[in-house]
């Protein structure tokens, strides 16, 4: 910092000089206190707050009685999830209180490699948003699968020195932790010595499996969903975010667990969140509602929302409303609904009323369009043979992406091929390789999902992000599959040899470089179409659900392009039972 700037800060805040803004007539939450101040302002100069206070300004807001909340701060999304680019992700957010995010990118980095993170990074420029990285930990995430890129420690090393780089992200791959796998060390060594923070995903580890993740320096945790599961983790010291997306829903259960005493490790994130969610919903006020309908202190709600991430994350220039740190503030009409009036970031006025106030700059996408190299596909490699006519299934499970391993007797053909039979809900899933050409194509039987008619293909599919596609016929997942290749990727609805809905999402097959309205009405006609036109159940989430089923990481059983395989038994599995 120039020594001028300094002297600037320090006049202001002692009163000698006026501020560039102060913000007056509004009640200032105490995050440390956890408190409420009435009748000072806030005075700020150069981005920054310098006071509270009486406080002379160059520029006066009145926030007539409004309270004053730190800018809100998401401690673990996936931008990908979104279905839109980093510069839109903010357009979106920032109305709603949102002044920071701390986004993995590994959605992305798995189709792109680090040319992924790069468009990740720049696009980032383009909003006001303050959008902070994780460097993806787990590229691809299990071994057992094909990405379109493999990142080892040794290509990691430049892009982890990047400032706007936090650490390491979510830690997938639990197993090889704690086997202490040599490429695992490798990476967990790189983000120790560089002094920077660990993400965790651990769902359903414990004893001395967890003790293990966590000696290790891994110190979050998104992947709680149960209170056990949270207190144990909270007694080993690691920070617990307490995720509300669009497809998981752990927030109401996790908050039976927070308590005065353990709240300060609390965060709050989205992992993911659709535009139809947030239209509809908002974000982390949405997760503020959320909190104060739990009984949950309001105050303690915006701690979790912005000092405990901060703190977490080591941003020591926000979290809070005080003299020295950014001026990243939200004035809210109230406590209870968290409606927001208007939002600054850096000491700039960037959303009131709802309505995002900057221009937007958009990043080229060329260097990230297209990523597909399908070989060796045709109607013959969706042909399902069983010895036997009791298989295992995918189960689908009601409120989030855990499946279960389930058994089921099916219909073969004379040359022992599935048949597809409406009464028993079970249709055949296929994941198609689409990155290097390999030509695998993995076959399974899903239940739960309701299909009727048609088939629905897609290339977003976590995390790999290869096709993924389910129908009640051979010939409709083929043309699904071949449209979806055409179009660059996306989403496809199929019914008697037609498309009958699609979605283009030409930034890898993964975002869409459309606006968040127009990907928001797509998907609710999709959504519609699936439902009304391919009869897929209306207690399944059409798209997020079988985006989830290649998530080799996630119990019980998944499938990828190398075929079925058991998260319990860490191995691939026949369908035969």
């Amino acid at each position: 910092m120039e020594k001028s700037l300094l002297k600037k800060r320090i006049d202001t805040a002692a009163g000698r000089v006026p501020a560039d803004m102060v913000i007056k007539n509004c009640k200032i939450i105490d995050v440390y206190n956890a408190s409420i101040i009435e009748g000072q302002s806030i005075a700020i100069t150069d981005g920054y707050i310098v006071g509270i206070g009486d406080y002379q300004g160059k520029h006066i807001i009145d926030a007539q009685g409004r309270y004053a909340a730190p800018g809100f701060i998401d401690g673990h999304i996936h931008i990908e999830s979104s279905y839109v680019t980093p510069e839109e992700i903010g357009r979106l957010l920032v109305p709603h209180g949102t002044t920071t995010i701390i986004a993995d990118p590994h959605e992305i980095v798995n189709v792109c490699g680090l040319s992924g993170l790069n468009y990740m990074l720049e696009a980032a420029r383009g909003t006001k948003l303050d959008i902070l990285y994780m460097l993806p930990s787990c590229v691809p995430a299990t071994p057992f699968e094909n990405a379109g890129a493999v990142m080892y420690a040794e290509s990691m090393k430049e892009p982890i020195k990047d400032k706007r780089i936090l650490g390491l992200g979510e830690f997938m791959n639990y197993t090889g932790v704690v086997e202490a796998e040599d490429d695992v060390l490798d990476k967990l060594q790189l983000a120790i010595n560089e002094g920077k923070i660990i993400d965790g995903h651990s769902p359903a580890l414990a004893g001395n499996a967890l003790n293990a993740y966590v000696a290790c320096g891994i110190r979050t945790d998104h992947e709680c969903s149960t209170v056990e599961e949270m207190l144990d983790r909270l007694s080993r010291g690691m920070y617990i975010l307490l995720r509300e997306g669009s497809a998981c829903h752990d927030l109401r259960t996790l908050l039976k667990a927070v308590t005065p005493a353990n709240s300060r490790r609390c965060l709050l994130c989205s992992d993911d969140r659709q535009p139809e969610t947030i239209f509809r919903l908002g974000h982390l006020d949405n997760h503020l509602r959320i909190c104060v309908e739990e009984g949950l202190s309001p105050i303690i709600a915006v701690q979790m929302a912005s000092l405990n991430a901060a703190e977490c994350y080591g941003l020591l220039d926000r979290g809070a409303i005080a003299p020295g740190l950014r001026a990243d503030i939200v004035l809210l009409d109230n406590l209870y609904d968290f409606k927001v009036h208007q939002v600054f970031i850096k000491g700039e006025e960037v959303a009131r009323e709802g309505k995002y106030l900057p221009k937007i700059q958009r990043h080229d996408v060329s260097a990230v369009q297209g990523r597909f190299n399908v070989k060796d596909f045709s109607i013959g490699r969706l042909r399902l043979k069983s010895h036997s006519k009791k298989v295992y299934v995918i189960d689908l499970l009601p409120g989030g992406v855990v499946t279960a391993k389930g058994t089921a007797e099916i219909n073969l053909n004379e040359k022992g091929e599935f048949i597809w039979r409406p009464e028993q809900d079970i249709a055949k899933i296929a994941v198609v390789e689409r990155h290097h050409g390999t030509g695998n194509v993995g076959l399974a039987l899903l239940r739960g999902y309701g299909i009727k008619a048609g088939a629905v293909a897609l290339s977003i599919a976590h995390d790999s992000h290869n096709i993924i596609t389910v129908g009640t016929n051979d010939e409709d997942m083929l043309l699904a599959v071949e449209e979806l290749i055409k179009q660059g990727g996306g989403i496809i609805l199929v019914k008697d040899g037609l498309v009958i809905n699609s979605m283009p999402m030409v930034v890898g097959g993964i975002m869409s470089d459309q606006s968040g309205e127009w990907v928001c009405e797509k998907l609710t006609q999709i959504h519609k179409d699936a439902y009304e036109q391919l009869g897929i159940s209306k207690a399944v989430e059409p798209v997020m659900t079988l985006c989830f089923m290649s998530l080799a990481v996630i119990p019980e059983i998944k499938l990828t392009d190398k075929g079925l395989f058991d998260i319990t038994q860490h191995a691939f599995i026949s369908i035969e039972a």
